[in-house]
């Protein structure tokens, strides 16, 4: 475990220098961009040895995994703050709505209707991102760009859901400028503070795009392997 957290401690300071260099080269305050470390497939022990190097923001794909580690890691660490970045099914929108303090994945109208009807019997206003499929990838999640205005006004505007911001998955093969530049402007034109775009290969250049949250998984906690 000592070893765990030595490397995990120092991937972190890595991370975080690279954040601020880039953040300062973009003209930016480095305070503007949170980290969310990415904990896909990764036991509570490495979730923990980033909490003791003074990470306290984390990203998860999916709620059941999540469920399994982090109710105790949040009752130990109140400053614990989760971010649900997969796929969320309308049957999972309680459980998530339950567990995370920001869901990024909101990409259709039937799940928008599921997450009032949960957030109005739960109690809790997790802030919600619409995520944007900006590279109109048929197997991805996400709001067509033509269709993100008019989205974006029927779920913050029409059903009151607490929308404030949005996220992208970059087509891996695409230039990813090309993606943050679009995401950017979209957040612009509607008035959405939150960017949480960029990821271990691409997180630099996101920064200089404007992004506020930019999500790390690899460069932390090394390459992992796929569970089934």
């Amino acid at each position: 475990m000592a070893d765990l957290s030595e490397t995990i401690a120092e991937n972190l300071a890595e991370v975080r220098g690279h954040i601020t260099a880039a953040a300062q080269a973009a003209g930016r305050d480095p305070a503007s961009v949170t980290l969310v470390a990415v904990g896909k497939n990764r036991d509570a022990e490495y979730i923990q040895a980033a909490l003791d190097a003074g990470q306290h923001v984390f990203g998860e794909n999916r709620v059941q995994e999540a469920q399994g580690k982090f109710p105790a890691l949040k009752a130990a660490n109140p400053g614990l703050r989760l971010h649900l970045i997969g796929p969320l099914q309308t049957n999972k929108a309680q459980d998530a709505v339950a567990l995370f303090d920001v869901i990024e994945t909101l990409d259709r109208p039937k799940l928008a209707h599921a997450l009032v009807k949960e957030l109005a019997k739960a109690g809790r206003r997790p802030e919600c991102y619409v995520q944007v499929n900006t590279g109109e990838e048929p197997q991805k999640a996400g709001i067509a760009p033509r269709e993100a205005d008019a989205f974006i006004a029927l779920t913050r505007d029409e059903l009151g859901l607490p929308v404030t911001g949005l996220m992208c998955l970059p087509p891996l093969d695409d230039d990813p400028a090309l993606h943050f530049a679009l995401l950017a402007e979209t957040a612009r034109r509607n008035g959405l503070a939150h960017l949480s775009m960029g990821m271990s290969a691409d997180y630099e250049i996101a920064i200089r795009f404007g992004a506020t949250h930019v999500r790390v998984g690899t460069a932390i906690f090394g390459a992992r392997e796929a569970r089934t």
